[in-house]
């Protein structure tokens, strides 16, 4: 059953708000007579449940370490019958593309929350923490400072943050009846999800896909790298190449950015097989989704 993503500034109230989902999930659940619906169970995933602490957030590599124990517990829990809150700060908007590719994958719906809390009642509500030492804990002002700075907000109109739903801060509850006819379903209508083909996991691998993936990307990378030197300076544009166009954003694309973006795709494709005949359009999908 769905995956639903609670994604938002440190200290917005996200568990709060996954707490109320699932009481209300619950309830539904125990109050339906739809068989279906009365099998579900509910898994809340977030640091607390993993044992992470909000140190893991200071280093590249530890943090690294977080989103993929994250992403593992996920992958794990997903499945027919249960519905998975995934409480976190999600703020990468790659890493909320591969757990959408996840949902996608076991044919199963997805949303995205999205606990819209101002910066500064954040940082009120973190202080507080701080004060009380809460279990679970405030976060640094150093580090809740530069948590903030790279917070990539989702956007509705990303397919992977899409239906997306803003809870306001002053908002008693999450729209919890809409959340629910999202990814459930209304009576007698239930939501199902189509794998795409850059989803379905292929059932055997040629001995030189990697090969591939690895050759592919870094031929189109070296394309846009062309052009940018062709034309110093200059953002926004559209490059031509075998399998689609590539629409650059309006500032100028660093190597390292490019690079990343290309990582992360590999990483993703060594587990979600794309056709070889579809690695050059699969990827050159991929960019025009995270370069914006």
């Amino acid at each position: 059953m769905p995956l639903i993503l609670i994604s938002g500034y440190p200290s917005s109230g996200k568990t709060y708000r996954s707490n109320q989902l699932v009481e209300f999930f619950k309830s539904k659940i125990e109050e339906s007579t739809d068989a279906r619906i009365s099998r579900l169970t509910v898994a809340l995933i977030n640091d607390q449940s993993l044992g992470l602490s909000r140190d893991v957030y200071r280093e590249a590599r530890a943090e690294k370490e977080a989103r993929a124990t994250e992403y593992s517990a996920v992958k794990r829990a997903l499945g027919k019958e249960c519905i998975v809150i995934a409480d976190g700060l999600n703020y990468i908007k790659g890493f909320r593309y591969q757990l959408y590719c996840e949902a996608k994958a076991v044919e199963t719906p997805h949303c995205v929350i999205h606990v819209g809390t101002p910066i500064q009642k954040c940082e009120e509500i973190n202080a507080r923490l701080l004060e009380s030492n809460d279990a679970e804990g405030g976060y640094a002002k150093d580090l809740l400072d530069n948590l903030v700075y790279r917070y990539e907000e989702p956007n509705g109109m990303n397919r992977w943050d899409n239906p997306l739903f803003t809870v306001p801060f002053d908002d008693a509850t999450p729209p919890s009846e809409d959340i629910w006819a999202a990814v459930i379903g209304t009576e007698g209508k239930t939501k199902t999800v189509r794998p795409n083909q850059a989803t379905v996991m292929a059932p055997t691998t040629a001995s030189d896909y990697l090969y591939e993936l690895d050759r592919t990307s870094q031929e189109i990378l070296n394309k846009i790298l062309a052009w940018q030197k062709d034309h110093p300076g200059e953002g926004g544009g559209e490059i031509g190449v075998e399998g689609g166009s590539i629409e650059l954003p309006a500032n100028p694309i660093s190597l390292p950015q490019l690079q990343r973006v290309r990582r992360q795709f590999i990483a993703m494709n060594r587990q979600h097989n794309v056709p070889k005949s579809r690695i050059r359009s699969s990827f050159v999908e991929y960019l025009n989704d995270n370069l914006g």
